[in-house]
């Protein structure tokens, strides 16, 4: 039983006296430094002291916020166009997204320096519509109520019937004209 293996309670000199003396190690396993030490004790024993510590306030290191020109676009693209119908697809490596898109645009627009930034972000819209990318404003309907069609409010049940009544007017009408 070596008790604790720190220098705690007692020093390893006087613990190893201590396994020779009841025998746990035998004279001819006791280490080699032992002699050394009992011929030539230090002039005050080598006591474990807990150094005293007190608690530490950490100084709050603030990091500082990074932000970049396109982070700005991001913002306003999200603010404005939301994040799309579709959601990312990371699983591919070569992904862009629409936003994405949408900076690269915005760049490209503003490294010719002709617009402002307002309108160089409309500018960047229309160019992307040119390329075919649809953007829908957040919120925003697709198409208007006005501006819809009644065509497309029809049914096809109702379109098959109302067919099949003018298909059946027109024989009626063929067999009243032919005498």
């Amino acid at each position: 039983m070596a008790g604790s293996r720190l220098e705690k309670f007692g020093t390893v000199f006087t613990r190893v006296r201590d396994l020779m003396r009841s025998g746990v190690i035998k004279p001819l396993e006791k280490p080699i430094w032992y002699d050394v030490y009992e011929a030539f004790p230090p002039k005050r024993d080598p006591l474990h002291v807990k150094p005293h510590t007190r608690p530490v306030t950490k100084k709050q290191e603030t990091v500082p916020e990074i932000f970049y020109k396109e982070d700005e676009v991001r913002a306003k693209f999200y603010v404005k166009y939301g994040t799309g119908p579709r959601p990312l697809d990371l699983s591919k490596s070569n992904f862009v997204s629409t936003c994405q898109r949408f900076v690269d645009k915005y760049t490209e627009l503003k490294s010719h320096g002709e617009l402002q930034d307002s309108a160089l972000f409309e500018e960047a819209g229309k160019a992307l519509l040119k390329e075919g990318i649809m953007l829908r404003r957040r919120g925003a309907r697709l198409v208007e109520a006005e501006s819809r069609d009644p065509v497309l409010e029809l049914k096809l049940t109702d379109m098959l019937a109302e067919q099949q009544s003018v298909s059946a007017d027109s024989e009626e009408s063929t067999d009243t004209n032919t005498p």
